[in-house]
């Protein structure tokens, strides 16, 4: 878990130098995905703690890599400021949105997947088999993100976590 020492992306060259919009997001993680010689020594899994890796981070940008089990789960956040990106490289995640309706709706992401995300995109993510391995972008970088619980009372509440620390779910 953690930043580690990395030779620069090729995949980062020519970033325009402001923050990144979704689609730009969405290219950028599929060009980091596709190659894997910058990632794949990196790549771990744990069923205890989520693996994460902290491929870049500048002024506009944030490049994670994430490897998953089926019992790596995030809980239900958001990203606070930054819209975000994922590129799912193997295996296959699980999405989850909240309805008012229809309670948690779930969508499972196979590998090949590119899908985007504005800052106001509450979801929960989990690897659906073992092995998965995903790239993330945010942008602006992640510095707040908002984990989400219902208490006692039935009350749906918001706590505020640094973007180091892990995200779990309260519930």
């Amino acid at each position: 878990m953690g930043a580690a020492t990395l030779e620069p992306l090729a995949a980062l060259a020519g970033l325009p130098g402001r923050d990144l919009t979704q689609p730009e997001l969405e290219a950028l993680v599929a060009r980091i995905a596709a190659d894997p010689e910058a990632w794949r020594r990196l790549v771990a899994f744990d069923s205890e703690d989520r693996v994460y890796v902290s491929l870049h981070r500048d002024s506009h940008v944030d490049v994670w890599l994430l490897c998953w089990t089926p019992e790596n789960d995030t809980g239900w956040h958001d990203h606070d400021i930054s819209a975000g990106a994922v590129a799912v490289v193997e295996g296959e995640l699980v999405e989850s949105a909240l309805t008012l309706t229809d309670g948690a709706r779930e969508r499972r992401v196979p590998a090949g997947t590119v899908f985007s995300f504005a800052p106001d995109h509450i979801h929960r993510l989990n690897g659906a088999v073992q092995g998965s391995v995903s790239v993330h972008a945010y942008s602006p970088p992640l510095w707040r993100m908002g984990q989400y619980a219902v208490n006692d009372a039935g009350v749906l509440r918001r706590l505020s976590l640094s973007y180091a620390d892990e995200l779990r779910p309260l519930d």
